[in-house]
């Protein structure tokens, strides 16, 4: 380890040598000869790839509509959290894109997500806060196809919720027609008479559903009979049945 003393200080990779920062001073290392990985190591390797791949497209979908800013550490949590998922999108629920306030700050009565692709709030009383004058509610759906990496269906829907009156609660459907896994992001702001609130405890983007593509049942009975039709040996049987055999007469 040797500390950098010129007047331009770097940090990356420069030939052999790579340059990087600690607590605010700057330092040069050399770079390994021979990296030697492990079977353990590739397998951690692919699957860091494959999550912080599954993260970014995550990300990016709802970067665009978000209307926070994200903690500084959400990348990492995203990508630790996609890693222990193993493949299990239903982990991503929870998720906060701002880990200092949640939903549930401001919802007593989590929302629900229907089959039919419609976002239920339940009525419930909603929490009041101090110098919050209404709360700017966004779902924001996006359908990605994981396997081929591309978003296939968004859509927005925006509504103001006075906490000083009773909310009676509200049907939210939404406009996702697209292929693959339905994602859904609540946000909810804190207003105030001039404008969002500025105290990050006051804002929150949590991933609050997640549902999967249906898949059609097959019955049992069409299973069976595909199975007949499929099966050489019982195909040929039943060929056997209907040939026509010519009768032979007795003398």
């Amino acid at each position: 380890m040797a500390k950098q003393n010129s007047l331009i200080p770097f940090t990356g990779k420069l030939g052999n040598l790579i340059g990087y920062q600690r607590n605010g001073k700057y330092f040069l290392r050399s770079m390994p000869e021979v990296v030697r990985q492990t079977a353990a190591t590739r397998r951690a390797a692919r699957r860091f790839g494959v999550a912080s791949r599954k993260g970014a497209l995550i990300r990016n979908t709802f970067y665009d509509d978000l209307d926070i800013h994200c903690d500084s550490g959400h990348i990492n949590r995203l990508n630790k959290m996609l890693i222990a998922a193993a493949g299990n999108n239903a982990a991503m629920k929870g998720f906060r894109f701002n880990q200092y306030a949640g939903t549930d700050r401001f919802f007593t009565v989590a929302p629900r997500l229907f089959r039919d692709g419609t976002l239920y709030i339940p009525p419930q009383t909603i929490v009041l806060h101090k110098n919050i004058t209404s709360l700017e509610v966004k779902v924001i759906a996006a359908c990605i196809d994981f396997g081929t990496g591309y978003v296939t269906g968004t859509d927005t829907f925006t509504l103001t919720i006075d906490p000083g009156k009773p909310f009676q609660g509200t049907k939210i459907p939404l406009d996702i027609t697209g292929k693959g896994t339905l994602i859904i992001t609540l946000q909810v702001r804190g207003m105030q008479q001039d404008g969002p609130s500025g105290n990050r405890q006051y804002l929150a983007a949590d991933i609050i559903a997640v549902q999967e593509p249906q898949i059609p049942k097959v019955s049992k009975k069409h299973t069976y009979l595909q199975q007949v039709i499929s099966g050489p040996e019982i195909a040929l049987n039943c060929l056997n049945m209907y040939t026509y055999q010519p009768m032979t007469q007795r003398e």
